[in-house]
């Protein structure tokens, strides 16, 4: 007979980049952030929480932001990028809880310790959990790849998820 733990974890990873575009503004983290440049994408093309989706989608098992919310669908274009994390929540909150999420923006400008602590609110928000369980870090490239050109910016998350309630075999 296979012995099954008290209570079951699942983690995941998301990532994503986006090209650094005039003409929008910038949205990281579900804050916007004064800078004279945003990110291009079909929706809001907010890195930080499309990495925080594709973690919590990897976590649980269930695909990633594509499948979910198709660029090719128009219902999806200019989205606000915090409807696809309650979309993804309500997914999760039948047989899952989220522990906690640590993420990292990679961009060289703007420098983002004035709102790390507003994009830590915002995601703790969204996901109904404790501030503390959320991370958010910032980080340079170094002047490497597009990213360190200032062409793009991109974000790496990882989530933990608890079960809610025990499967059967």
């Amino acid at each position: 007979m296979i012995e099954r733990p008290k209570a079951e974890y699942r983690s995941g990873i998301g990532t994503d980049i986006h090209r650094i575009v005039e003409g929008r503004k910038l949205m990281l983290g579900g804050v916007y952030v004064p800078f004279p440049a945003g990110l291009a994408g079909h929706s809001d093309g907010d890195v930080a929480l499309h990495a925080v989706i594709d973690a919590l989608l990897g976590a649980s098992g269930m695909g990633d932001i594509g499948t979910h919310f198709p660029d090719t669908e128009a219902e999806w274009k200019d989205v606000d990028s915090k409807e696809l994390v309650f979309i993804v929540k309500e997914k999760l909150e039948e047989n899952w809880e989220v522990v906690n999420v640590d993420l990292i923006i990679q961009t060289e400008e703007p420098k983002l310790e004035p709102v790390k602590g507003q994009i830590k609110r915002c995601i703790a928000g969204l996901l109904g959990i404790d501030f503390t369980a959320v991370n958010v870090k910032a980080k340079t490239s170094e002047g490497l790849g597009s990213v360190g050109a200032g062409e793009a910016m991109s974000a790496t998350a990882i989530a933990l998820l608890r079960m809610k309630k025990k499967r059967s075999l």
